[in-house]
């Protein structure tokens, strides 16, 4: 949305606002505002992105106030929800016990561009997409923005699917910002499930977007409209994926949880309980991206292996996107955007390259940005910043780990409930642990977390422990095995880390044993029909 279209848009929402408000107001204050909230007894605020409030110098709103404001919007939902045709704004109401209103929450709508470039490959897959987050993150932002990508660069049918008409705004008349996707308004929100089968089964769409799938009635009719081979584009209620999977109204979005009793054996070699939790079925969703803020996204890729890792508390971590918004990013928008075409192009001609475009999009995007952001735990700050000099590096520290891009911390953290690495998981951030504050170790350690590379003919990313680089050499075995290797032996590794290739192996369907002695002791991977040739 251009600043002259979001100034008309706001001009729209001012309009049915009482005088003594609308007379303390300007475009300029309304910048970053995300609501005007208007109780009967308390001054009107005005509420900012950045979390700052200003209470207007106009005296306490009354209950003419209220009435005035109401008596200018469409009539109020059974969700207490109401907006303005033409827009994104929303109004929502508080009511007392007799159902009179006694408040209001102007929510300001816009239409943000960019915030889906960094996971634009993904959205270019065909494949079902879930969107968590808490409330404000931009979540509905971003169905909006894919909705109009799908719908007029893919050329693609796409079915809005509105409830609170949130998405495409107010109205008959769907918003521009979802393009040429339709729009299907949703009388009552305990409807959204029947509306989600009858787009389906009336409007014959490529794509369904909807937002806010929250019961287990609507956790069916996606699962019902994947197996239907419709690609979806949904949010749901929860901020991380582990907490999605504990959720048993919500957890068959992901495939379901189920107890599994092992036998003694197989318990003894899993070095696990008899009981565990185990994923039900196929997952609704192929990829899972949790909003972390606006900017920053953590993917995972493969929904069902990240459930299964989860559950059998294997090592496993998202891939971390960020939107960009350095004036570099700027400068080279055209250098982008026709590499980004490149990439596209090949993408929708040779689909089996998508993989390929993923990481070669991401690098590109990764490549512009001009530093990174450090934030050190018990390890000596003087030695870093001469480190950094001395590999010319771009990165730089920081004492806020908000604005951190990754953590350094000295080993002797790294186990036990250290508080940074609760800290670090809740902000989706990669630790890399330092042994001594040495300059020959933090220097390799610096190479490894900003992917610098070494002399050494292995150099992988140095966010991978020891665990996730063997499942990931594992892991790649075994897609060899299942495209027609006959066996595989992989590098030596210790008998825990042996124990996790093991049970990932079994999961394929697999065998594998245990060759070598000592520090060459290592797993061979065989097909099922050649384990007794061995």
């Amino acid at each position: 949305m251009n600043n002259l279209q979001f100034q008309n848009d706001v001009n729209l929402l001012l309009a049915v606002l009482p005088d003594k408000i609308k007379s303390q107001i300007t475009h300029s204050k309304m910048e970053d505002v995300i609501e005007i909230v208007l109780d009967i007894g308390r001054r009107p605020e005005i509420r900012h992105s950045d979390g700052k409030i200003d209470k207007l110098e106009v005296g306490e709103i009354t209950q003419e106030d209220i009435d005035s404001v109401v008596s200018k919007l469409p009539e109020f939902t059974t969700d207490n929800r109401s907006g303005l045709p033409g827009t994104l704004h929303r109004i929502s109401a508080i009511r007392n016990r007799q159902g009179k209103i006694v408040g209001l929450t102007c929510r300001v709508g816009r239409v943000v561009t960019g915030t889906i470039a960094c996971i634009k490959d993904f959205c270019l897959m065909g494949k079902s997409i879930l969107f968590l987050g808490r409330p404000g993150v931009g979540k509905t932002t971003k169905l909006r923005e894919i909705s109009r990508l799908v719908a007029d660069e893919l050329g693609k049918r796409v079915v809005v699917v509105d409830t609170s008409n949130e998405i495409a705004g107010d109205g008959d008349i769907p918003h521009p910002a979802i393009g040429s996707a339709r729009r299907m308004q949703v009388r009552q929100p305990e409807y959204q499930k029947d509306i989600m089968i009858e787009a389906v089964e009336n409007h014959t769409p490529e794509v369904i977007v909807v937002d806010e799938i929250g019961t287990e009635a609507e956790a069916q009719a996606a699962r019902t409209i994947a197996e239907r081979g419709v690609m979806l584009i949904a949010t749901a209620h929860g901020n991380t994926l582990e907490n999605l999977i504990k959720n048993p109204t919500l957890s068959d979005l992901v495939g379901g949880i189920q107890s599994v009793t092992l036998g003694d054996d197989e318990a003894k070699r899993r070095a696990s309980q008899k009981t565990v939790l185990e994923r039900e079925k196929q997952p609704t969703f192929d990829i899972v991206i949790e909003i972390i803020d606006r900017n920053t996204l953590a993917v995972y890729k493969n929904t069902s292996e990240a459930v299964d890792y989860i559950l059998r508390g294997w090592p496993i971590r998202p891939e971390i996107r960020k939107v960009q918004e350095d004036a570099n990013i700027a400068e080279n928008a055209k250098t982008l955007a026709e590499h980004i075409n490149q990439y596209e192009t090949q993408l929708l001609e040779k689909p089996e390259d998508s993989l390929k475009f993923s990481f070669s999009r991401k690098d590109y995007v990764e490549s512009v940005k001009p530093i990174k952001k450090i934030y050190l735990y018990a390890v000596s700050r003087s030695i870093v910043e001469k480190a950094i000099e001395r590999l010319d590096l771009n990165a730089e520290l920081t004492r806020n780990i908000d604005d951190a891009d990754l953590v350094i911390a000295h080993k002797n953290f790294a186990k036990g409930g250290a508080k940074i690495l609760s800290t670090a998981n809740e902000y989706r951030l990669q630790v890399f642990f330092v042994k001594t504050n040495s300059m020959a170790q933090i220097q390799k350690v610096l190479k490894d977390a900003l992917c610098v590379e070494d002399d050494a003919p292995e150099a992988i990313h140095g966010y991978y422990d020891d665990a996730e680089r063997a499942l990931d050499e594992a892991k790649a075995a075994i897609d060899k095995i299942l495209a027609g290797a006959k066996k595989i032996e992989l590098n030596p590794q210790n008998q825990q880390i042996r124990k996790l290739q093991h049970a990932l192996v079994e999961q394929h369907n697999l065998e594998s044993s245990s060759v070598g002695e000592g520090k060459d002791r290592h797993l061979r991977i065989v097909g099922g029909n050649d384990f007794d040739k061995e």
